[in-house]
C-alpha cells in the first residue's frame, strides 16, 4: 500500500463526496441563502425609502448590473457545484495522503480504521472547532471593514486546532503502552479540548449580527454545518472503504504468496 495509493482513493472519495455536498448544499443551504438576501434587499429598500429616494431600476440580485460578476442563477449552480468539487477533491486528497502516512502509527489500528480515524480528527479540529466559534455568516450580516480581522482570526483557531489535534494524537500514542487505550483517548481528548476552548476564550468573539432575523440565522448556520459534515462524512466513508477493499486484496495476495512458498 503506497501513498499514491491513498492519493488516488483520496481524490475519488473527494469527487464523490463534492457531488454530495453540491446536492445538500443545493436543496439545503441555497434556499436559506434566497431567505439571507431578501432580508438583505428588504432593508435597502426601507433606507432608500426613508430616505425619500427610492431606487428606480427595481434592481434585484437576480438581474445584473455593471458591478455584477456572477448572476445569483450562475452562483447558486455551476458555481456552486464547481467550488464544492474542487474543494471535495483537494481534500480528499489530503486526507489520503495523511492516512498514508498513519497507517501503522497509531497503534494496532487497521488500514481502514486508521483513515476512518484521520476522516474523523480532520471534521473536528478542522471544521467543527472552528465553525463553533466563528459560524457561517449569511449576506447583510457582518461589518465590511472587519472581513479582515475576522478571517485572520478564523484561521488562527483553525491552525491552533490543527497543532491541538496532532499534539493529542502524539501523546495518546505514547500514553498507549502505559495507559492503555481507553485512558490514553481519555487524556489525549481532554488535552485537545482544554487548548482548544482556552484558545477559543482569548480569542475575540464577534457579534455582528444585528437585527438580522435569528430564524434565517439559525438555518443559515444549520444548513452550512450539515453540508461541511457531509463533505467530512462522504470522505471518511467512500475512503475507509477504499482502502478496506485495498488492504483484503494485498493481505489475500500475501497469503497466497506465503502458502505457496510453503508448498
Amino acid at each position: 500500500m503506497t501513498p499514491r495509493n491513498f492519493l488516488v482513493r483520496g481524490l475519488l472519495a473527494g469527487l464523490i463526496a463534492g457531488l454530495l455536498s453540491f446536492a445538500v448544499a443545493y436543496t439545503v443551504g441555497e434556499p436559506q441563502v434566497d431567505a439571507a438576501i431578501a432580508v438583505e434587499e428588504a432593508a435597502a429598500a426601507h433606507e432608500a425609502q426613508h430616505a425619500e429616494n427610492p431606487p428606480s431600476d427595481g434592481h434585484t440580485h437576480e438581474e445584473e448590473d455593471p458591478g455584477t460578476v456572477v448572476s445569483r442563477d450562475t452562483q447558486r449552480t455551476w458555481g456552486l457545484i464547481t467550488g464544492t468539487l474542487a474543494i471535495g477533491v483537494a481534500l480528499g486528497g489530503v486526507v489520503g495522503l495523511v492516512s498514508a502516512f498513519a497507517v501503522g502509527r497509531i497503534g494496532r489500528l487497521r488500514p481502514s480504521q486508521s483513515t476512518a480515524l484521520v476522516a474523523l480528527i480532520g471534521f473536528v479540529a478542522v471544521s467543527l472547532v472552528p465553525f463553533l466559534k466563528y459560524p457561517a455568516t449569511p449576506p447583510a450580516v457582518g461589518n465590511e471593514d472587519t472581513i479582515g480581522g475576522r478571517t485572520l482570526e478564523y484561521f488562527g483557531l483553525l491552525g491552533l486546532s490543527i497543532l491541538a489535534a496532532v499534539g493529542a494524537v502524539m501523546l495518546a500514542q505514547r500514553l498507549l503502552g502505559s495507559l492503555g487505550t481507553y485512558r490514553a483517548i481519555l487524556v489525549s481528548g481532554g488535552s485537545y479540548l482544554l487548548v482548544v476552548i482556552v484558545a477559543a476564550l482569548l480569542l475575540p468573539t464577534v457579534n455582528e449580527v444585528g437585527d438580522f432575523p435569528a430564524d434565517t440565522l439559525w438555518y443559515f448556520r444549520l444548513a452550512s454545518l450539515l453540508t461541511l459534515a457531509t463533505m467530512w462524512a462522504a470522505i471518511g466513508v467512500v475512503l475507509t472503504g477504499l482502502v478496506g477493499r485495498l488492504y483484503e486484496r494485498e493481505a489475500s495476495a500475501v497469503a497466497r504468496r506465503d502458502l505457496a512458498a510453503s508448498l
